[in-house]
């Protein structure tokens, strides 16, 4: 296929039907291209053609997404020294919303995970937690001691502040400090960073999550919540996940909602990243999970009560409540173990497992345990 028939298929290639426009990501091959193109706004032969307002540079990847007409463009203008991909649409792994309540205190899940018996020992203390969602709720009483700047990807002079709601239950779970009168999380003590990637709706793209990610590892997260997934593989995803984790800090993602057996949702099937699927009450694994033999671990994320909007309650299930007990535990482990490198603390999480219930296949992960994970760090 030649340059214009690649530049044909670009602007050719049908969004989805929920999309307005849709836009792709470019990456350099050669970074000199790349540089030349932010000195110059644009690159070559499209210094009269381009406007470069509607293109957004992602540094970390040597890429930049820009709308259909930009990306035939910059690919007629490179031919074989650039490669594409659709600027994928990436939603927050929650299932329909729970009721509101008002019982608070310890939630089932931490009490499950065995977080309170941990407390004695760690609290999670100063760990820095990037939680890639929709916000955190900034005036939530149970969250108020626990939460840093952050950044709004989506409005970068903006707090990222949550007008969803997913980002605030995934917060509260990993930290929320206010058991007297609301809830407390897995690891109490440890800090929020909210990089607010999703709009109200709880929908990003690749290109929201890729500046996350870079975001996360320039200001030096110990470990990143990312309670999202889709169903496309893709490449600059994919690079943004490697470059963390061989820069020392691991993401925690979430296996997608729709029961499906045999495929989990991107990013938690890349290898370097740590896959959370969700169990019930019982601990068994809940229906809507999805799951195969990439899942790393299991963890409380059925009817999982945490902090909401406009400083209330409420019931929520999926794996993106899963996802944020785990990363809880490996804040409280990060206390009293910092600098343990990624491969070390998905081992760790694994090994330390409590088999489960009614579990078919031998090879299947187990639930997440805080007080064997402790025990563990306790032999290094």
């Amino acid at each position: 296929m030649n340059r214009s028939e690649i530049a044909n298929e670009i602007c050719a290639f049908p969004g989805p039907p929920t999309i307005d426009d849709q836009r792709y990501i470019v990456r350099f091959l050669d970074s000199r291209d790349f540089e030349r193109f932010l000195l110059e706004g644009r690159s070559g032969e499209l210094r009269e053609e381009a406007a470069d307002r509607d293109i957004r540079p992602l540094p970390l990847i040597q890429a930049v997404s820009c709308p259909a007409k930009e990306a035939a463009q910059i690919i007629l203008a490179l031919g074989d020294k650039a490669v594409w991909e659709i600027d994928a649409p990436v939603r927050a792994s929650a299932l329909s919303k729970g009721a509101i309540v008002t019982d608070k205190g310890i939630p089932w899940g931490v009490r499950r995970i065995q977080a309170p018996q941990a407390w004695g020992k760690t609290t999670g203390y100063r760990v820095k937690v990037g939680v890639i969602d929709t916000g955190v709720d900034y005036g939530h009483p149970d969250l108020k001691h626990s939460l840093e700047r952050g950044i709004n990807l989506l409005s970068r002079m903006s707090l990222p502040q949550d007008d969803n709601g997913h980002g605030t239950h995934i917060a509260g779970t990993i930290a929320a400090a206010n058991e007297l009168q609301g809830m407390i999380g897995v690891a109490p003590r440890s800090m929020i960073y909210p990089v607010k990637a999703f709009d109200h709706n709880g929908t990003a793209f690749v290109s929201d999550i890729v500046l996350g990610i870079e975001w996360c590892v320039r200001n030096h997260m110990d470990v990143v919540n990312m309670s999202f997934g889709m169903r496309t593989r893709s490449r600059s995803l994919l690079s943004a996940v490697n470059y963390a984790y061989h820069s020392g800090v691991l993401i925690v993602a979430s296996s997608g909602n729709e029961g499906r057996i045999g495929e989990i949702d991107y990013p938690a099937g890349f290898s370097r990243t740590i896959a959370v699927g969700a169990t019930n009450r019982t601990g068994r694994i809940a229906k809507f999970t999805n799951r195969n033999s990439l899942i790393d671990i299991f963890a409380p994320g059925d009817r999982i009560m945490s902090s909401w909007l406009r400083g209330k309650h409420r019931e929520m299930s999926g794996t993106s409540m899963a996802t944020s007990h785990v990363t809880g535990a490996i804040a409280l482990l990060l206390s009293l173990r910092p600098g343990l490198p990624p491969s070390q603390i998905k081992s760790i999480v694994k090994n330390a497992a409590v088999p489960l219930r009614n579990a078919k296949a031998p090879r299947t992960a187990g639930e997440l345990n805080v007080t064997r994970i402790l025990s563990a760090a306790d032999q290094l």
